[in-house]
């Protein structure tokens, strides 16, 4: 690919490209390719995701993002980047890493940051929050440190994160949600809004330097109003039965086999979700998009498979 100035725009770099659970990161490479953007993809390894990205048009590179030499020789060039990464023991080590290599690299119009909207309520030594989260927030203070043009994007829980992949899965064979919160409220964003706020900063940064940006589904609301909208959505009567939460955690959740960081995020969010924690709203989509999030019912209409049997 030409990437010379007499080209155009420098290349877009986005980091996870080749994720898996809400793949952010790889819709965000197809929303800009769509436009027509030059994009440079960071991935892990050379496989069939990588593959559909060069599918795309999109300049495929691998690397480590805990290595320096890897984040610069991926960065080179580039004008805007996308900083997103999977729940990781690595993940402080990795965003350091790659804010240390942009603040050298010094040629950046606009970094954004993939963070979650836990840490808007965390402090220097708030401790009811996960490993992840805590890493999270110390990444975010980094950034601010760091001089560079952040964007941070703070989304709530995904409909894709594994706690309601789980909650969900019971539906199709036996009709009801197996709950885990009690009575409290929750408000998870579609991957899809997620990537198409990032897409549209990455696209058009002027604006959005120095922002975070807040994102949640359109409403929050209890396990009676959650099973009454899948219900009208499903044009079914779905129930819900509550689980002890620690019940959940051992038997629903476990059966996973998730690996020991990642488990104790998502049971860490679990909790915190029963403490209402996730009883939030938040305009961040609006906002960036010009549009309202996408909800329950519309996650439900574009994954069926998830719902019957």
């Amino acid at each position: 690919m030409d990437y010379s100035p007499q080209a155009g725009m420098r290349p877009v770099l986005v980091t996870g490209a080749a994720g898996s659970v809400g793949a952010v990161g790889r819709t965000v490479v197809q929303g800009l390719r769509r436009r027509g953007l030059p994009v440079r993809a960071l991935v892990r390894r050379d496989d069939d995701r990588a593959r559909a990205l060069r599918a795309t048009g999109a300049d495929v590179v691998l690397g480590d993002l805990t290595r320096a030499a890897d984040v610069a020789e991926a960065l080179d060039g580039c004008g805007r980047m996308y900083f997103g990464m999977a729940v990781s023991a690595q993940y402080l080590l990795a965003a350091v890493t790659t804010a240390a290599v942009a603040r050298d690299y010094g040629g950046l119009e606009a970094f954004v940051n993939m963070s979650q909207l836990t840490v808007s309520e965390m402090d220097a030594t708030s401790g009811s929050e996960s490993h992840q989260h805590r890493q999270q927030w110390l990444v975010e203070q980094v950034l601010d440190w760091s001089g560079l043009p952040v964007v941070q994007v703070r989304p709530t829980v995904f409909l894709e994160n594994p706690i309601f992949r789980t909650v969900f899965s019971s539906i199709a064979g036996d009709g009801i949600v197996r709950w885990p919160f009690g009575k409290a409220k929750t408000s998870p964003i579609a991957a899809a809004d997620v990537a198409a706020v990032v897409e549209e900063i990455l696209a058009g940064p002027a604006g959005h330097i120095g922002r975070t940006y807040e994102l949640t589904g359109p409403r929050s609301q209890d396990i009676v109003a959650l099973t009454a909208e899948i219900s009208e959505a499903l044009h079914r009567t779905v129930g819900h039965t509550d689980v002890p939460l620690q019940d959940w955690l051992d038997n629903d959740l476990g059966a996973l086999e998730l690996p020991g960081h990642v488990l104790q995020h998502i049971s860490t969010m679990a909790r915190l979700h029963a403490a209402g924690r996730y009883d939030r709203q938040a305009p961040g989509v609006t906002e960036v998009t010009g549009r309202p999030a996408a909800g329950v019912t519309d996650f439900i209409h574009q994954n069926p498979e998830l719902f019957t049997a």
